[in-house]
């Protein structure tokens, strides 16, 4: 098998279709009847925040032309609802522009322009939303000096002969969107599975700091509870008790170092005097220090309610060794702390793909969000096994993961694993796929309202894309969300009509 890894290179990606779609319109921009005097044409435009698809009458010297421009926000592909647009003629400077305050209906500008000279101009558009800015460039687009040349050069509107109609006023209503077909690095896979465990430094095991009864203070401290960083989670109280005393031992602690404190000074400024040789000076001090020491290690973290234990950092109670109101002596394990910033993958693969894993160029996995891999997030290869066992002769590959991941340790997760040389191919989202008993095919958007359902035949993927062998290209555009949607259209045998009066 064979492993896909997407190179997105997302440039403007323009197409110019001087042809009218099957629902054509007159030169007031209402539905039109074959042969009508001035054909109209339409355009679909591609930035890498917008696509465009504008229809209207071809342009004539002297003659409005009203244009019915749909702006698809191509982040959640949905309709343009706020905003202006400016739409001109240019060569080296505009010869004609019209600026439209708003939409006449979500997603939907009706600019009208009437050219004043005949010639090859770019048809511009500046669309200014709420959001964001764009700027949108129609190159090559013509004026006619007159009705017959441009019934002549364009001839009458048949639309693209098959072509499945879709409106936009539908792929706005539903969860829509488009990609690019693009060339990508095509790997070897080997299929397998990991279990995750978490990351030395995520987590942590908290020891009983003194010797005593164990009291949660924290209300509803369970395994899986959120934590917060300084939150204080159990006290640790000897009270009561004649041996191990917590609060007797700080008590003398504090007499043995207040009594070397005072000696140390005493001793210090005879010192200083040169009354006492250096070495009887050294030996006091270090009494002082071992006394300090001691106090302040018995002292730290001890409150009211005796030793505290306190959340290292923020996370959640990986597990929990003992009960509220136990006994517990001093180094026992009481809980540990985890956080689900950084795990780590476990996976085993067949030792006879030993001799071919070097190197690995990527980890994929899923998670309950999706796909995702090591060289996505900033995650790096750990180890691969050297050897095997007689009953086991399987090889272990570790794979440090830094994203959230959100599942159990111990949890099992499909796992793709990439080696090889890479290969250049078509690649797309592996959802764009349509499946019919195992032949494939997928809704290519061949303008703004027109698609097409083709056959393609797929080569290697993962857990996100596809290689196609055969029936697409770099450049074109197809359906990854709502390619159902388009296809039921296909079998209705009807075309609807628009929503709106452009």
């Amino acid at each position: 098998m064979r492993y896909i890894t997407f190179i997105l290179a997302l440039a403007l990606i323009s197409c110019q279709r001087p042809e009218a779609e099957g629902h054509a319109h007159d030169a007031e921009a209402g539905h039109a009847a074959h042969g009508s005097e001035i054909p109209t044409v339409d355009y679909t435009i591609w930035t890498n925040k917008t696509e465009l698809f504008v229809e209207f009458p071809a342009l004539v010297v002297g003659q409005p032309s009203r244009f019915a421009a749909h702006f698809t926000m191509l982040e959640a592909h949905q309709p343009v609802r706020e905003g202006s647009v400016t739409v001109s003629l240019e060569k080296a400077e505009p010869q004609i522009s019209i600026k439209v305050e708003a939409p006449s209906s979500p997603g939907i500008f009706s600019p009208t322009l009437k050219p004043k000279k005949a010639g090859v101009y770019n048809l511009v558009f500046k669309l200014n939303t709420p959001d964001y800015r764009d700027k949108i460039t129609i190159p090559n687009v013509r004026v006619f000096a007159n009705s017959h040349d441009a019934m002549h050069e364009l001839g009458a509107n048949g639309g693209e002969s098959g072509a499945i109609s879709f409106l936009k006023e539908q792929a706005w209503k539903i969860e829509f969107e488009t990609v690019p077909v693009t060339k990508g690095q095509v790997y070897n896979v080997i299929h397998t599975s990991g279990m995750w465990q978490y990351a030395p430094g995520s987590f942590q095991s908290l020891s009983a700091n003194a010797t005593g009864v164990v009291s949660f203070s924290k209300a509803n401290l369970t395994e899986g509870a959120v934590v917060k960083r300084g939150e204080l989670l159990m006290t640790i109280s000897s009270k009561g008790l004649t041996s191990n005393n917590l609060q007797t031992e700080i008590s003398k602690a504090k007499s043995n170092f207040e009594q070397a404190k005072a000696e140390y000074e005493r001793k210090k400024e005879l010192y200083e005097s040169k009354i006492v040789p250096r070495a009887e000076f050294e030996q006091v001090e270090q009494k002082f220090q071992v006394a300090k020491s001691n106090y302040e290690s018995l002292s730290s973290g001890y409150g009211a309610e005796g030793k505290q234990i306190r959340a290292p950092f923020d996370g959640f109670a990986k597990s929990i060794n003992i009960k509220n109101g136990d006994y517990a002596e001093q180094g026992a394990v009481l809980l540990s702390i985890a956080n689900q910033t950084s795990y780590i993958l476990e996976t085993q693969v067949s030792a006879s793909y030993a001799s071919q894993l070097e190197p690995i160029q990527n980890i994929w996995y899923e998670t309950k969000s999706g796909w995702s891999s090591i060289n996505e997030t900033g995650g790096s290869m750990l180890s691969l096994g050297k050897a095997v066992e007689k009953q086991k002769p399987m090889l272990s590959i570790f794979a440090r993961i830094n994203e959230t991941v959100d599942m159990p340790e111990g949890s099992f997760t499909e796992v793709e694993i990439t080696y090889g040389q890479a290969e250049e191919g078509a690649v797309i989202p592996v959802s764009a796929l349509l499946e019919d008993f195992g032949s494939y095919s997928v809704i290519v958007q061949l303008s703004g309202e027109s698609f097409e359902r083709r056959p393609v035949q797929i080569g290697k993927q993962n857990g996100k894309l596809v290689a196609i062998s055969k029936g697409l290209k770099a450049g074109e555009v197809v359906v990854t969300k709502g390619a159902y949607q388009v296809k039921m259209a296909s079998m209705s045998g009807t075309t609807p009509a628009h929503g709106h009066d452009h």
